[in-house]
């Protein structure tokens, strides 16, 4: 059987929550990205064209670094990242995470939570950080999807 991780950035508790069910309903480990300087409210303030979070999104090349790495990452046949969509990507602290591994060989899953928007470009601006990777996109799901659903949808993805 394939080992199967979910690993999440999440701002507001949004995405954490989702990703938490998901990995409950497939049998995964989890692993929370976290900013190695953790973001306030008054840097996701997206409205606030100084606010950090929007400086980071407005360069592409921006790495915010991360706090901790998974250990044992080379034990894990499936990734699923879930991350919450920013002016229609993945925040780039999704890109830090994916750089520090190789993940060659490698499924990765993404998935997402928004308030409105769909993928975007998330896949093209996430595929350059996971070379070798069979990078798939996922979709967006609303916080409160349920267990069923979401074992559903990895099962396409993943031996669980």
């Amino acid at each position: 059987m394939s080992r199967i991780l979910v690993a999440y950035f999440s701002a507001s508790g949004t995405t954490k929550r989702l990703a938490e069910r998901l990995a409950s309903a497939i049998g995964a480990d989890t692993h929370e990205i976290k900013p190695e300087i953790p973001y306030t409210a008054a840097d996701l303030d997206w409205m606030d064209k100084k606010s950090r979070s929007s400086v980071e999104m407005r360069d592409k090349k921006f790495r915010p670094a991360v706090a901790g790495k998974v250990r044992n990452m080379g034990e894990y046949d499936t990734v699923f990242v879930a991350f919450p969509i920013w002016w229609y990507v993945a925040p780039t602290i999704v890109n830090t995470f994916l750089e520090q591994y190789d993940l060659s060989g490698k499924t990765v899953v993404t998935l997402a939570t928004s308030g409105g928007s769909g993928m975007g470009n998330a896949n093209k601006e996430l595929a350059m950080s996971c070379p070798g990777a069979n990078l798939k996109e996922g979709k967006v799901f609303s916080a409160n999807t349920g267990e069923g659903e979401l074992k559903r949808w990895a099962g396409g993805f993943a031996r669980i």
